[in-house]
């Protein structure tokens, strides 16, 4: 694989220098962290941030005194920068302890205006944080589930039959952006056309799409859309982003003398404070490899310079494992894929080949299922224990790709 600076002027050397855990060493070599799609590295300014906060005082919200003030600002800015990450408002931002539980707090909220024969569509292809919220409050309130197949010889969603999925009485479409098991960056925006056209919801999961391009709510026509800023190089917050107008309507459950505007009423209990100032530190390292008059051009610019240096490592990686023997690659017929590499090795337990790529090649790679339980059935994976995955971040290289290739390798002729 050819080094990274013949063919694009992307940062890399600085932008390495900004992950202090790329620092780590394994039996004597550095550490290959290509296990992003679980979680990125965490960027310096997003470290920085979290312990400047801690060291300072921290406060609960609403006191007279400088410390909560300073937490109140610290919401403020988060909010100001998710909503130039995500093309959004400040207060249709909410935050939570991660996705999961925001989306199940704004599936039960959204559920208690179903009434039995309604219908709620998920998909085969999503990470269940964004399928079971939706099937459990559509089973408390005798609400019929429907659901948008893979198309298993593509791996794409099949959308062919979305007329026939979504009725009248479809409340809520549950859809992934990316998928978080084999990279696919599906037709969110035609879904939302088709679902907005019987008055339906859309609710989008944007995590493992918000760390690789740039997503615009509204561009897509979600009305929900959750990530997590742990995956794009901050601390464990998720991040709600919700149209003003259901936002308003919304009845979370919360406590009673909890705030009812938006966007407070979906933040039940304390939030991580020391993390806010993190997230906005995350969106600013993306917005710093990008050049423009405002954060929000250059976050366009940033995620340009992202999305071509991980997809240019990531399809040259592709096309050299898909040469060796054994070796099946499970990669999307999708115009446009994430960095996010999934494959399986005959014979082989994806379990201990990342053992072995972990003792002998410092790579850190996952295997299972990773919650896209569907998927893996339809796939056939789960069978064998799930994919082998790889995945890219902007601080990946060539060098390390070359590395995945060469522990490949070695096990399927051992």
């Amino acid at each position: 694989m050819a080094d990274v600076r013949l063919h694009s002027p992307f940062p890399i050397a600085s932008v390495r220098e900004q992950f202090p855990a790329l620092g780590r060493t394994h039996r004597g070599r550095p550490v290959a962290y290509l296990d992003g799609p679980g979680g990125s590295q965490v960027c310096r300014g997003a470290i920085d941030a979290v312990r400047s906060y801690m060291e300072r005082g921290g406060a609960n919200l609403h006191g007279q005194f400088a410390t909560s003030h300073e937490t109140e600002e610290n919401f403020a800015l988060a909010r100001q920068a998710m909503a130039d990450l995500l093309s959004a408002q400040p207060e249709e931002i909410a935050f939570g302890p991660n996705m999961t539980t925001l989306c199940f707090s704004i599936s039960r909220a959204l559920a208690r205006t179903w009434r039995p024969g309604d219908e709620v569509v998920v998909t085969e292809m999503d990470h269940f944080a964004n399928v079971s919220p939706w099937v459990e409050a559509a089973k408390d309130r005798g609400v019929t589930v429907r659901t948008i197949p893979l198309d298993p010889r593509r791996l794409t969603l099949d959308l062919t039959g979305l007329d026939g999925i979504l009725t009248e009485r479809t409340r809520v479409v549950a859809v992934g952006l990316a998928s978080n098991g084999i990279g696919a960056v599906n037709d969110v925006a035609a879904v939302a056309r088709a679902a907005h056209e019987r008055g339906a919801i859309v609710a989008v999961d944007a995590v493992h799409a918000v760390p690789h391009f740039l997503v615009e709510r509204d561009a897509l026509g979600a009305d929900v859309l959750l990530c997590s800023a742990y995956k794009f190089f901050g601390p464990h917050v998720g991040v709600a982003c919700i149209r003003r107008e259901l936002f308003e309507q919304l009845r979370p459950y919360k406590v009673l003398p909890a705030p009812d505007e938006i966007p407070d009423k979906l933040e039940t209990g304390t939030q991580n404070h020391e993390g806010l100032p993190g997230v906005t530190a995350a969106v600013e390292f993306i917005a710093s490899l990008g050049a423009g008059e405002t954060r929000r051009e250059r976050i366009r610019a940033g995620y340009e310079a992202i999305e071509a240096h991980e997809g240019r490592i990531a399809e040259e990686l592709r096309e050299n494992l898909a040469a060796l023997p054994g070796v099946t690659l499970f990669t999307p017929k999708t115009p446009r894929r994430t960095p996010t590499i999934a494959l399986a090795i005959d014979g082989a337990s994806p379990l201990e080949f990342c053992r072995f790529a972990h003792e002998e090649h410092g790579i850190f790679v996952a295997d299972g299922h990773f919650y896209a339980v569907t998927l893996g059935e339809r796939t056939g994976v789960n069978a064998i224990g799930g994919w082998i995955r790889a995945g890219l971040a902007p601080y990946s290289t060539d060098e390390e790709g070359e590395r995945l290739l060469t522990a490949v390798r070695e096990y399927v002729t051992r």
